[in-house]
C-alpha cells in the first residue's frame, strides 16, 4: 500500500522540476553547459575514448565539433522553427569566416581584434541573410530548396574568382588568432590561443554555445517564435491571423545566417586560413542532416544530434582502424575504414531514417505527426501541444 500510495507523487515532483526550468531556463542552459563543458575533457580520460586519442586531441576535437553544432543550431531556426528549407546554409559560413579573414590577417594588414570581429561577422552574414530571404518569399518547399542551393554554390564560386580581395584558389592565410586583453602571450601560456593547448579555444565555443542557446530559446517563446511556428504550420492561415509574414520570414533567415556567422567567425580564427573548398555543398547537407537526425526543432536534441554526427563521422569513424588493431578483431583489423567513411556515414543515415525518422530527441508535436498510424483507433493526435504555435514552446 506505502509503495502504490507514493506512485502518483512521481508526476507532481516531475512537472514541478519541469516548470522550475522552464521559469529559469537561461539558468537551466548555463548549468547544463557547465557541467557538459567540465565532464568531456574527464570522459576523453577514460577507455576506450582514452584508446583513440590523448585528451588535449578530444579538447581540440571537442572545439571543432562545437562549429558544426552553432551551425546546426541556426539552420535549426529557419528549417526547424520556420519551416524554410534551406540547402545553401555554407555560404553564410563562408561569409562570417571571409568577414574574419579579411579583418584581421596579413593579407589586409588589419588587426580587428577577434571580439569586436565576432558581433560584425555575424551582421555582415545576417545581411547576406536578409538579402537572400528577400527574393525568395514567394518561394516554399522544393522551389525555395533550389534556389538557396544556388546561393550556396554562388557564394563560393565568387570568393574563388574575386582573386583580388579573397586570393582566389589559395584562399586567405595568416589570420591572427584571438587574444585575451591584459594577458601577455610572449612566452605562450594556459590562456593563450595557439600556444600548444586547444583549451581557450574549447571555453570561448562553450560560451558560444550557451549564448546562442539562451537566445533561441528565448525567441522560440517570445510572440516571434510562436509567429515562426505558425507560419511553419501553416504560412496562410498565419497570414490570416495577422502575422506579418514577409518580415517574420526575413527574420528567421537573418538571424540563422547571424549564427552561422559566429561559427565562421570562430572557424577562421581556430584554423587560421580559409579557401573557398572548405564551404561546399556538402557542409550545407551536413548541417542539415545533423539538424534532422537531432530532432528538428528541438534544439537540446540539435546540439546533441550535431556533436554526436560530427564525432562519428570526424573523428571515431576513422580511429576504427587504430581500435581494431588494438583489440586485433579478425578481418576487420585488414580494412581501411578511412576510405569507407562516407558509406558508413550513409548506411548510418539510412539506418537512422527507417528506425527513428523524427530523430533522436524529437520535438513532440513532430513526433505525433511521424506516428500517427501507430496510435490506436479514436487517439486524439490533434489535441494542444505546448510545442505549437499558440503554446509556450516546450520541446
Amino acid at each position: 500500500m506505502t509503495a502504490r500510495a507514493a506512485l502518483p507523487s512521481s508526476p507532481g515532483l516531475r512537472q514541478r522540476l519541469d516548470a522550475l526550468g522552464t521559469r529559469h531556463r537561461s539558468l537551466t542552459i548555463i548549468l547544463g553547459m557547465a557541467l557538459v563543458t567540465a565532464l568531456l575533457p574527464l570522459i576523453a580520460t577514460l577507455p576506450p575514448f582514452s584508446g583513440f586519442n590523448k585528451q588535449i586531441v578530444w579538447i581540440d576535437n571537442f572545439a571543432s565539433a562545437g562549429v558544426f553544432i552553432l551551425l546546426a543550431l541556426g539552420l535549426n531556426v529557419v528549417v526547424g522553427m520556420a519551416g524554410l528549407l534551406d540547402l545553401g546554409y555554407a555560404a553564410f559560413f563562408a561569409i562570417g569566416a571571409y568577414a574574419y579573414a579579411y579583418g584581421s590577417s596579413t593579407f589586409t594588414d588589419l588587426s580587428v581584434p577577434f571580439w569586436i570581429m565576432l558581433p560584425i561577422g555575424a551582421v555582415v552574414a545576417a545581411i547576406f541573410g536578409i538579402l537572400l530571404g528577400a527574393p525568395t518569399l514567394r518561394l516554399r518547399g522544393d522551389y525555395l530548396a533550389i534556389v538557396t542551393l544556388g546561393f550556396g554554390e554562388i557564394v563560393p564560386v565568387v570568393f574563388r574568382n574575386a582573386s583580388q580581395w579573397t586570393n582566389g584558389t589559395q584562399g586567405i592565410a595568416g589570420i591572427r588568432r584571438p587574444a585575451i586583453p591584459g594577458v601577455d602571450c610572449g612566452s605562450g601560456g594556459p590562456l593563450c590561443f595557439g600556444a600548444g593547448s586547444p583549451l581557450p579555444y574549447y571555453i570561448v565555443m562553450a560560451i558560444l554555445i550557451t549564448t546562442v542557446l539562451i537566445v533561441l530559446y528565448r525567441l522560440q517563446d517570445s510572440r516571434l517564435g510562436r509567429s515562426w511556428q505558425a507560419i511553419r504550420e501553416d504560412e496562410l492561415a498565419a497570414a490570416s491571423n495577422g502575422i506579418n509574414t514577409v518580415t517574420t520570414k526575413l527574420l528567421a533567415f537573418a538571424l540563422g545566417a547571424s549564427v552561422a556567422g559566429f561559427a565562421g567567425v570562430f572557424s577562421a580564427s581556430k584554423f587560421i586560413n580559409v579557401t573557398p573548398e572548405q564551404f561546399g555543398f556538402n557542409v550545407s547537407f551536413t548541417v542539415l542532416a545533423m539538424v534532422v537526425l537531432g530532432g528538428i526543432g528541438n534544439m537540446w536534441g540539435v546540439a546533441i544530434g550535431a556533436f554526436i554526427i560530427y564525432m562519428i563521422n570526424s573523428v571515431l569513424l576513422k580511429q576504427l582502424n587504430a581500435f581494431f588493431d588494438t583489440f586485433r578483431v579478425p578481418i576487420l583489423s585488414d580494412i581501411d575504414f578511412v576510405q569507407y567513411q562516407y558509406l558508413l556515414y550513409g548506411l548510418l543515415l539510412v539506418a537512422m531514417m527507417l528506425t527513428r525518422p523524427e530523430g533522436l530527441f524529437p520535438n513532440r508535436r513532430r513526433a505525433a505527426e511521424l506516428h500517427v498510424t501507430d496510435e490506436p483507433p479514436g487517439a486524439d493526435v490533434e489535441g494542444p501541444d505546448p510545442s505549437g504555435p499558440l503554446g509556450r514552446g516546450g520541446t
